[in-house]
């Protein structure tokens, strides 16, 4: 095996990522502390073609360089609005007609292996606070909690990397 140089990857200009369809999903942060963990989301929601982040509350906002640090280029491409409160813009979303999604550990929760999102659905996945998770009010007014089995000590993952796992699981089962 050989690794690709980057001229191999065919990646896609700025111009050619916005003309490209999107997956339905528009992913909410809800009073993330850390601007490098906003950079790392908008990373991953360029490379699954997310169609758009919603940053509430403290969350950080471009241009900032502990966010441009991570999201190398992808706040270019991604398209984002700040919000100042997280349960305002989900109740928004849910009256637009998205799904509300929260990630969190809650009672009565969907193991994230056992949900299946359905073609021609709208889903918003809010992802909570580092140390608070996401706030009770979103939790009280989501359509559905998912939860990330975890089988190690900790229970808890960054929130860089619940997004990855979240957003990889909902675009391969949306693409299937």
């Amino acid at each position: 095996m050989r690794k690709l140089l980057n001229e191999e990857l065919t990646r896609l200009s700025k111009e050619e990522f916005k003309e490209q369809t999107k997956t339905p999903v528009v992913i909410v942060l809800d009073n993330v502390r850390s601007h490098l963990n906003v950079g790392s989301v908008f990373r991953t929601a360029d490379a699954f073609l997310i169609e758009a982040i919603y940053l509430c509350g403290i969350t950080g906002t471009p241009p900032h360089r502990d966010i441009h640090k991570t999201a190398l280029g992808s706040t270019e491409t991604v398209a984002w609005k700040h919000f100042p409160s997280t349960l305002d813009t989900v109740n928004e979303l849910k009256n637009n007609g998205y799904k509300i999604i929260s990630i969190e550990q809650a009672e009565r929760a969907t193991m994230l292996n056992e949900f299946v999102p359905k073609a021609g659905v709208k889903y918003a996945v809010v992802f909570g606070n580092e140390v608070e998770g996401v706030e009770q009010e979103v939790v009280n007014v989501s359509d559905v909690v998912i939860e990330i089995p975890q089988y190690g000590m900790k229970h808890s993952l960054n929130i860089a990397v619940s997004v990855g796992v979240v957003v990889w699981d909902f675009f391969s089962k949306l693409k299937q």
